[in-house]
């Protein structure tokens, strides 16, 4: 029996043209395509006539379950002599289990390659303006998930990163920030939380670290989103260039 292959592919944060090329020509050549909630659906288009098209998009409180249930989709179908794409929304790297999905590839003696993505964490701070680092103001970077804050050592970051960056964290914004403060974050370090990035829904919400959880749901901010800490969100003011949507809420307090 030919045993297929699968590709652990990143989608990119929400935009459909910042997918790689190589992503793309894997998407093309699949037989079966599993992929995410948040892989923008435009990008299914590439997939050819007949191929198996899989949604396999995680609720709150049910990621373990259909994760287990995602392995065994892998498996099942490059057992069968598929060629399998796991399209997973950004980077697969970050945040995205694809340690997980490798190792029970890897275990059931499956052939993968993993295909990086663009990461919503760098993309969507810079479509509303705010480069990650700057020679100036910003040598480090750090990239943490506000899923579980209590497993972070926030001290630590506040100590050695000028740039912080939170995934999955909008629903724990006023506990990541209070966190921040009390490991001695300067209350009025700019802050901003930037929803549904890279998209034509893209909004952003910029304060200081104190105000921002009230600033952001004062706007209505909610997941998917990205949180980014540091002296860099000051220069969103300068350039800012994605033109975000329209009626949404943006810059509210926004530091000097």
């Amino acid at each position: 029996m030919t045993v297929g292959k699968v590709y652990l592919v990143g989608a990119g944060p929400g935009d459909e043209k910042l997918i790689t090329v190589y992503g793309r020509e894997c998407l093309e050549r699949a037989d079966v395509i599993i992929y995410d909630r948040l892989v923008n659906r435009k990008l299914l288009r590439y997939a050819k006539s007949g191929a198996e098209l899989l949604y396999c998009g995680k609720e709150p409180g049910k990621h373990d379950a259909v994760q287990e249930q995602i392995h065994e989709l892998l498996i099942q179908h490059a057992q069968e002599g598929k060629t399998v794409v796991r399209l997973k929304g950004g980077d697969p790297c970050v945040f995205g289990r694809v340690g997980e999905e490798a190792e029970a590839l890897a275990k059931a003696g499956i052939p993968f390659e993993i295909v990086p993505g663009v990461t919503s964490g760098i993309a969507a701070p810079a479509y509303a303006g705010i480069p990650v680092t700057h020679r100036d103001y910003a040598a480090s970077v750090v990239m943490v998930s506000g899923h579980r804050s209590e497993r972070i050592d926030w001290e630590a970051l506040t100590r050695g990163c000028d740039t912080i960056i939170v995934y999955m964290g909008a629903a724990n914004l006023p506990d990541i920030c209070g966190r921040l403060i009390s490991a001695g974050k300067p209350s009025d370090t700019p802050a901003a939380i930037i929803e549904w990035g890279t998209t034509e829904r893209q909004r952003t919400v910029a304060a200081t670290l104190a105000a921002l959880p009230a600033e952001a749901e004062q706007a209505g901010i909610s997941h998917p989103a990205i949180i980014i800490i540091g002296t860099v969100v000051r220069l969103r003011e300068a350039l800012q260039w994605f033109p975000e949507q329209q009626g949404g809420v943006a810059d509210v307090g926004a530091p000097s």
